[in-house]
C-alpha cells in the first residue's frame, strides 16, 4: 500500500508506503508539488485515553455488552482515533466490574477491538462528594479509596486499567497511589476539593496526570493558593485538557498550555455516551440532560452547567492551535505520541518500522496553512477525516493509493 500525503511534521509531500502492519519507508514527493486535487495531511493515529462512550451507549452501563463494546470503539475510527481508553466513571461496584466484563470480553473476542483499547480507564469512584469537585458523578457512589475493591475491578477488567482519576484529598490517599502506582496504572488528579498538601502528597506517591485540568472544580474558587494553581506548577504532572471550545474558555488553554509547556499537555475528548446523537433532550443514568445545536451537553433547562462533552478529539486539536498559537505537529502530538507514552502504549509513526498507526485529514479553512493563528474564536470546525488506517488496513473513509 502506498499514497501521497502531506507529512504533518515538516509539511513535505511524501509517498508513505506500508508494507503488512508497519512503514516500509517515507519518500519525498517535492517534484510533484502540483497537483489536481488537494492533498490530505498524514499523521499517526490519535490516542484518545478518555472516551465514556458514544451514540447513546455509556461505558458505565449495565446494559453494556461487547458487541457495544465493539461498536462504540470502531465508530471512533472515523474521528481518526486508533487507540482509545474506554472509562467507567463512577458507580456501583457491580456496575463497574460488570462494565469492565465486557470491555475485556470485545478485546478478547475481536482483534481490532484490542489493537485499538490501548486499556480502560477508571474515572473515580474515589472523589469528593462535594458539589463542584464531584462535576455530574453521582454522590452517593463517590467513595473513600480501597485497594482491596481497586484489585477486584482490575481482576474483572483482565489487568487493563491503566489510568485511575481519584481525588488525593483522603487521608489514605497517599498510600493507597503508591499501591496503584506499583501495579503499573497511571494515577490521575481529578474531581478534588484537595489542598497543596494533598496534591504535592500524591505526587510524591506517583501521581503523573492531571484528568481535564480546569473541570471538576467549584465554580467559585479562591484566588490562590487552589488546587488548579497547585497542579499546574506541579512540573511531575502531565495536565489533560478538554479543549472543545466548551469546557475552556481559550484564554484558559492559552495559560495552561504556556505554563505547563505543550509537551506536558495532553488532549481528550471526555465524549459521553450521548456523543453523535443530535441536539435535543436525553435521560442518562436518571438524570435529564440536553444536547445543544452548538455541541454541548449540559444538564437539561440551562446551557452553563456541563454534563460531559458530545465533540471528537479532532476538534480540540484544531482549537488548541487556535487558542495556544502551536503548530500542527504539536498540536497533533499533544492528541497521539504524547498520550500513547503516557498509557505506555504503541503509537504510530512516519519512519521505517514504526506501526501504520495513521489518519489522514483536511484542516479547517482557517487553519489550511497549518500554521498557528491565535483566535479567541470559539468554533468547533475540527479536522475532517479523510481515512484511518490502524495496523496498515484502512479501517475507516478511502485512500487514494499511487503506484508512483
Amino acid at each position: 500500500m502506498q499514497f501521497l500525503a502531506r507529512r504533518y511534521d515538516t509539511h513535505e509531500l511524501a509517498v508513505v508506503e506500508i508494507h503488512g502492519e508497519r512503514i516500509l519507508r517515507v519518500r519525498s514527493a517535492a517534484s510533484q508539488q502540483a497537483t489536481t486535487s488537494p492533498v490530505p495531511w498524514v499523521a499517526p493515529g490519535l490516542v484518545d485515553i478518555q472516551v465514556n462512550g458514544y451514540g447513546g451507549q455509556e461505558f458505565s452501563s449495565l446494559e453494556l455488552t461487547p458487541e457495544r463494546v465493539a461498536t462504540i470503539v470502531r465508530r471512533h475510527f472515523a474521528f481518526g482515533v486508533t487507540q482509545l481508553c474506554p472509562t467507567l466513571t463512577t458507580q456501583s461496584f457491580e456496575m463497574l466490574a460488570h462494565g469492565m466484563r465486557a470491555i475485556d470480553a470485545a478485546c478478547q473476542s475481536w482483534p481490532d477491538v484490542e489493537r485499538a483499547v490501548a486499556g480502560i480507564h477508571l474515572e473515580g469512584p474515589y472523589f469528593s462528594t462535594e458539589d463542584g469537585p464531584r462535576g455530574a458523578h453521582p454522590k452517593e457512589h463517590c467513595r473513600r479509596p480501597d485497594w482491596e475493591e481497586f484489585q477486584r475491578l482490575q481482576e474483572a477488567a483482565g489487568g487493563r486499567i491503566v489510568v485511575l482519576t481519584m481525588s488525593p484529598e483522603f487521608d489514605e490517599s497517599a498510600e493507597f497511589i503508591a499501591h496503584v502506582v506499583a501495579s503499573g496504572v497511571t494515577v490521575a488528579i481529578g474531581h478534588t476539593g484537595a489542598d497543596g498538601a494533598h496534591v504535592r502528597a500524591a505526587v510524591e506517591a506517583g501521581a503523573g496526570l492531571s484528568t481535564h485540568l480546569g473541570n471538576g472544580a467549584h465554580r467559585m474558587l479562591r484566588r490562590h493558593p487552589n488546587y488548579i494553581w497547585d497542579q499546574l506548577a506541579e512540573d511531575r504532572l502531565t495536565a489533560s485538557l478538554i479543549v472543545d471550545g466548551h469546557h475552556l474558555p481559550p484564554e484558559v488553554v492559552k495559560t495552561f498550555v504556556r505554563a505547563k509547556t505543550p509537551a506536558r499537555c495532553v488532549l481528550v475528548s471526555d465524549v459521553s455516551g450521548l456523543a453523535g446523537l443530535p441536539a435535543g433532550r436525553y435521560t442518562s443514568s436518571g438524570c435529564e440532560l440536553e444536547i445543544l445545536p452548538d455541541g454541548r451537553l449540559v444538564i437539561a433547562g440551562q446551557d452553563q452547567l456541563l454534563a460531559g462533552a458530545s465533540l471528537p478529539i479532532g476538534v480540540g486539536v484544531a482549537n488548541v492551535m487556535r487558542f495556544a498559537g502551536v503548530d500542527l505537529k504539536t498540536a497533533v502530538d499533544m492528541a497521539s505520541r504524547q498520550p500513547a507514552e503516557l498509557v505506555r502504549t504503541r503509537t504510530g509513526g512516519l519512519c521505517p518500522g514504526d506501526w501504520a498507526d495513521l489518519v489522514l485529514f483536511d484542516l479547517p479553512e482557517d487553519l489550511a496553512g497549518a500554521t498557528a493563528i491565535p483566535s479567541n474564536d470559539r468554533t468547533n470546525a475540527g479536522l475532517t477525516i479523510r481515512a484511518t488506517i490502524a495496523a496498515g488496513r484502512v479501517v475507516s473513509g478511502e485512500v487514494n493509493f499511487t503506484s508512483r
